[in-house]
């Protein structure tokens, strides 16, 4: 568990116990941030916590046992919906021009934020200087940064993190899918373009060198993402050995399927960092170009690992196709996913 330092006056006279968190892009972006809660839940139990967010990633914010109230980013227009709250303190994880006007409108004490947005000089008042892109801390880990103003420790090891997302699926009973004698293994092969993806020539591969007698796999996606499987390779969905899940489940039913399942692999997407946070096995494939490389991103949970080439990747930014992470060969990821296996097993 994480160390906590003694709570001083200045501490709570800042804080105080009705807190906003703003993270208002996308869903990994959020589960990344949600350990922060879960710390600073730790330090005042009777914190009360409302999240601002994409209105897609609520599914996942509203399982979150750190979270009191969800709000929808896109239907704030007016600083009396942010007043109402009786909110202390507001902190942009992620800068937002508009936001961060109606949290000063709203009368809002304490606004926190980056000190490397102009507009954040105008509307907030306590104003945090570190960089993202040139750190290298992993995500996570930079969202402390921004609890500075509250004499809080701001550099937190990555393994004190896991316990502390707070995802509680809603449960539903996924037995007519999952096998008790199988390895559950989901593929999730794109990332809506967030990420350099693995090949689906090797994905397919993969699923071809999986005995069926050990693994029962399933592929998960958006409808449109498992339209572009069907025409860049429908072999990989028709494989025999393939339950093709794309198109099929909301985010609730994903979150809940993914935490019964055995493990997940995928780029460095949402939906990896949503295994990784539930404790299913999870193997995240990465590029090594900075800043989208596994030390800024790569999963963090109990069971989560990662493959990435470890070379330069600077040849590939003027491109969507990475050599590098294409580079990364089936054998590795089936000796891994293997292990998975037999760790399970034992």
């Amino acid at each position: 568990m994480l160390k906590k330092k003694l709570i001083d006056a200045s501490y709570k006279e800042l804080l105080g116990k009705r807190l906003v968190i703003s993270r208002t892009d996308n869903l990994g972006d959020v589960i990344l941030t949600l350990p922060m809660l879960g710390y600073l839940k730790s330090m005042v139990p009777d914190l009360k916590i409302f999240f601002i967010g994409k209105k897609y990633t609520e599914a996942v914010i509203n399982q979150c046992v750190f979270v009191d109230q969800f709000l929808d980013a896109e239907a704030l227009s007016k600083p009396q919906t942010l007043a109402a709250l009786q909110a202390d303190t507001i902190i942009f994880i992620y800068p937002d021009k508009n936001l961060a006007r109606l949290a000063k409108h709203a009368g809002i004490k304490h606004r926190v934020a980056t000190s490397h947005r102009w507009y954040n000089w105008l509307y907030c008042n306590h104003l945090v200087n570190f960089s993202r892109v040139n750190s290298t801390l992993h995500e996570s880990q930079l969202n402390f940064k921004l609890l500075r103003p509250f004499k809080l420790n701001d550099v937190i090891d990555i393994n004190e993190l896991i316990p502390y997302y707070g995802i509680q699926p809603t449960m539903k009973d996924f037995s007519a899918l999952l096998s008790r004698d199988h390895f559950n293994l989901i593929i999730h092969p794109k990332s809506k373009g967030s990420a350099r993806e693995w090949p689906l020539q090797s994905y397919y591969e993969l699923v071809q060198s999986l005995p069926s007698q050990s693994y029962k796999i399933f592929v998960t996606g958006l409808q449109a993402e498992g339209d572009l499987i069907r025409k860049e390779k429908p072999e990989l969905l028709s494989h025999p050995n393939v339950t093709d899940l794309t198109g099929k489940f909301n985010l609730t039913e994903l979150t809940s399927f993914i935490s019964q399942a055995d493990g997940l692999l995928a780029c460095s997407t949402g939906v990896l960092h949503l295994a990784a946070a539930v404790g299913i096995y999870t193997l995240g494939l990465y590029s090594p170009m900075k800043p989208i490389h596994p030390g800024r991103w790569m999963p963090i949970g109990k069971n989560a690992s990662y493959l990435v080439q470890h070379k330069e990747c600077n040849d590939c930014r003027a491109s969507k196709e990475c050599a590098c992470i294409n580079s990364i060969k089936t054998n590795e990821v089936k000796e891994q996913v293997d292990l998975f296996k037999t760790n399970r097993s034992t």
